[in-house]
This record gives structure tokens, sequence and C-alpha cells, in this order.
């Protein structure tokens, strides 16, 4: 394979074989792959526009008023992170970005409730550009529904009733985003952007600036390029979702290069999550089915993946961020 597949979600809507024939390629590509790129999804080349015009329009702002909402005044760890600000696996990422989640009020900490908790809380905003928090709430909104569109399809493609995940979205639902800018620095020799890693999560939706690559995907020990496809995201499945299926759906290694000297790349992946305290359900897997699960990835640098999935999310922020674990969270560290 040289390519990730083209799926198109138009398809669900053109009749039941169509349908059918949709799902079928949805399972074998993420049992196989778990990359893909996906088309007909239904959000608006619009909106789209609007939103990388905006993040540009973040990272031009002054040093200091992007320091102004450093990830280091939240909790959450939400607001800026300076280039070389996050870890992979304790190699520094050569990316600056803003990292983004759902608005709410700060959960009280006190005997009894999880320390994942804490990183329920409100975003910070750059004050110069109020825009943002609109169109990065619109998004949100948006992806959040196809999101949850692939994920019933994705049980039903496994033959679970369409909605078994519907209950972990249904309240509190953790999905968050990033705009990720990416300085030139490979001069001729390949940097890390971002290092090689699986998302802790349910399923990522990212966009990419048109005609800049840099992300690479792991299959049977080879890197493939995954540059952007005009009018696509490229999905791929977290660690919750192949936890889910028993291994049988694949959270792939991936990672990004940076991009050459001279040039930047603006990169927006939406991380769909459920609420931080989902122990994700397992599905009943047909025997035929059940047979091909290859058990859940291992990785010989990082911890096995945990049940409840605010578990998965403190723990990756911890080690990708240590500033901010040195200032909010000494108390774990002891």
């Amino acid at each position: 394979m040289t390519s990730l597949p083209i799926l198109d979600l138009s398809r669900l809507d053109a009749g039941a074989d169509e349908a059918a024939a949709f799902l079928a390629d949805l399972r074998d590509v993420t049992h196989e792959v778990g990359f893909f790129y996906l088309v007909g999804h239904g959000v608006e080349q619009g909106l789209i526009d609007e939103l990388l015009t905006v993040s540009r329009r973040f990272f031009e702002l002054p040093t200091e008023e992007k320091l102004e909402i450093e990830n280091v005044h939240s909790p959450q760890f939400r607001g800026y992170t300076r280039v070389g600000g996050e870890r992979t696996h304790g190699d520094v990422d050569w990316r600056e970005q803003i990292d983004i989640g759902v608005e709410r009020a700060a959960v009280e900490p006190g005997p009894g409730v999880p320390e994942y908790w804490r990183l329920e809380g409100p975003n910070l905003w750059p004050k110069s550009l109020p825009e943002l928090q609109d169109i990065a709430a619109r998004w949100n909104e948006q992806l959040g529904e196809l999101a949850m569109r692939l994920l019933r399809a994705w049980a039903a493609s496994l033959g679970s009733p369409e909605h078994v995940f519907d209950h972990a979205f249904a309240s509190r639902p953790f999905s968050a985003m990033k705009i990720v800018r990416y300085p030139g620095e490979s001069d001729p020799t390949l940097t890390q952007g971002v290092g090689a890693h699986r998302d802790g999560g349910v399923l990522t939706l990212l966009l990419v600036e048109p005609n800049k690559g840099g992300l690479q995907v792991e299959h049977d020990g080879d890197w493939i390029d995954a540059p952007p496809v005009p009018g696509a995201f490229i999905v791929n499945i977290g660690e919750m979702l192949e936890l889910a299926t028993g291994g049988y759906l694949k959270a792939t290694l991936h990672r990004v290069v940076s991009p050459p000297a001279g040039s930047d790349r603006i990169s927006i992946p939406f991380f769909f999550n459920p609420a931080l305290d989902t122990v994700m359900p397992r599905l009943e897997l047909s025997s035929e089915i059940a047979a091909q699960a290859r058990g859940l990835s291992l990785d010989p640098t990082n911890s096995r993946i945990l049940e409840t999935y605010g578990d998965n999310a403190l723990r990756y922020r911890l080690r990708a961020h240590p500033n901010v674990a040195e200032v909010h969270y000494r108390d774990l560290a002891s």
C-alpha cells in the first residue's frame, strides 16, 4: 500500500446496498490500516476556509499575546503551547499550538472525586481574536455530529446496535481540538514535528492545509505519506475504540515530520472523546470477526491502555506537558 484508502460517507444515503457496501469498507479499512480519507462528509467548505483563516491569524499574533494564554496558566492543559513545549515519549515535538476543549466550569476536587475531573474547565482565549471562540464552538458541534455518525456506522458494521456508544457521549463528552503550526525545520534531514504515537481517544478527524504534507502512517513496518486530499478529512481511530473491539479495529502509529525550512504547515485535529468517567463498552463480535481480532496494541515505550478514558487522558497530558504538570499537578508526582 502506497496511499491511504478514500471512503465516501455519502454512500450511507445512497440506498441499502450502497450503505451496506460502505459499512463493509469502513470495517475492513480500519481493521487493516486504521487510517483513511473521508469525503462526502457534509462539512461546508466555507466553514473549513474560515477556520484555516482564523488559525493563521492566531499564529500571526505577537508572541507576548500568545504567551498571555500559555498552557501553564491552565490546570486543564488548555491554551497556547510554544514551540518545543510538548513531548512525545520524552522527545520534543517541534510545533506551536492552541488546545481548545469543551467549555465548562472547573470541577471542584475533593474526597472520592477522581483526579481526571481536574481536566474539565474553561478554555483560554486570545483577547484580540474573539472570533476564534465562535468558530471553535461551531467546529466542535459540526465535527462532533460527523464523528457520532461515523461511530454509529462502525458499530453497525461490526454487528452491534448502532447506538451502543451513544451513552458515552450523551452528557459530558470530552472532545477537543488543537490548532497546530509546524515551522519548517527539515533542511534537508527530516526532523520531528510529532513523534510516533497512537491517539488515546475514540477517533480523530484531521484537517490539513491544502498542499502541505508531513503526516506519515505506519503500515506493515513502512511509513506511508498521507498528504491532504482536497475536500477530505484524514480519519483514524484511537485506543479506546481498539479497546472496545478487542483489537479488531486498529489504532495505528503515526507521526509528523517538519516541513522544509522556509515553509510551515497548519494542522487541525479534532479528537472525539467520551465523558472522562466512561468505561468503553466491549462489543460482542461475531465468531468470524472475533477470530480476526489481534488483541490490544503493544508498545514497549508506553503503558497499557486503561479501562476508564479519563485515566488515559490525564496520564497522556502529564507526560506530554511536564511544564503544566510541574505547576498544577505536583501532588500526583509525589
